[in-house]
């Protein structure tokens, strides 16, 4: 660019949001049994992730970082941060969108366990559509939106850490894309993903950053879709399928 061009044409000041999702996690026991949302923690290998997203992101003077508050995100962002004086500010309304309750599925056929949770993410989804049997994606969504008006509202950061979990993930980008619901299921967030988000005074948003996954930028140990992975850990603690 010319000196002088920007006498003509000041470049718009824009804030930098990094979007990450919590790293690896393993929801069920070793028996089988789910895990209480709040309570999941993370594997050897999602620190291992965490922190190549921390080494990723070293260069980046954050000013804060938001999390879920559930310890999943709590310990990605502690390992992502390694120890840098940002303050952390526990969000709820990040919190992931809810399930209901998996442990009474056990009487289901595994085919209906199979369809529900590989079609979480389909192409009928609506605004009435509940996640696993839980909550609605309207509600998930106006909580999601709610945080991302007021965090925009704030004048205390120019460049934020929001460490949150895939679906609010996928319901956040997807209103920043102009991504429909039924689309959703498209936008992939693997586990310690970092997206990149800038935000100017005016004019739309710009996502400069999707699911990029420090720990393996060419996606090359990457197999399963996430819903695929859920449904793996599922089947491990299921005594025996059944049809249906």
């Amino acid at each position: 660019m010319h000196p002088a061009a920007n006498d003509h044409w000041p470049p718009p000041p824009r804030r930098r949001v990094f979007l990450m999702r919590h790293g690896d996690v393993e929801y069920f026991d070793a028996a089988g049994r789910p895990y209480r949302p709040e309570t999941v923690p993370l594997t050897e290998r999602g620190r291992e992730q965490a922190r190549a997203a921390g080494a990723a992101l070293a260069g980046v003077p954050l000013d804060r970082a938001v999390t879920s508050g559930l310890r999943r995100t709590d310990e990605t962002a502690a390992l992502v941060l390694d120890g840098r004086a940002v303050p952390l500010e526990p969000e709820p309304r990040l919190r992931e969108i809810e399930t209901g309750r998996m442990s009474e599925w056990e009487r289901a056929s595994d085919g209906l366990v199979r369809r529900t949770i590989l079609e979480a993410l389909g192409e009928e989804l609506s605004p009435e559509s509940r996640f696993l049997a839980g909550e609605t994606f309207a509600s998930c969504q106006e909580r999601v939106r709610a945080f991302w008006a007021d965090l925009l509202a704030r004048r205390d950061w120019s460049a934020l850490l929001v460490v949150a979990h895939g679906v609010v993930n996928r319901l956040l980008l997807g209103e920043l894309l102009g991504v429909s619901l039924p689309g959703l299921g498209r936008l992939e967030q693997d586990a310690c993903c970092i997206n990149l988000v800038e935000v100017g005074e005016a004019g739309p948003p710009l996502v400069r950053l999707v699911n990029f996954t420090a720990h393996d930028p060419a996606k090359g140990s990457l197999v399963l879709s996430t819903l695929e992975g859920l449904y793996e850990q599922y089947l491990r603690g299921r005594p025996s399928p059944r049809q249906g």
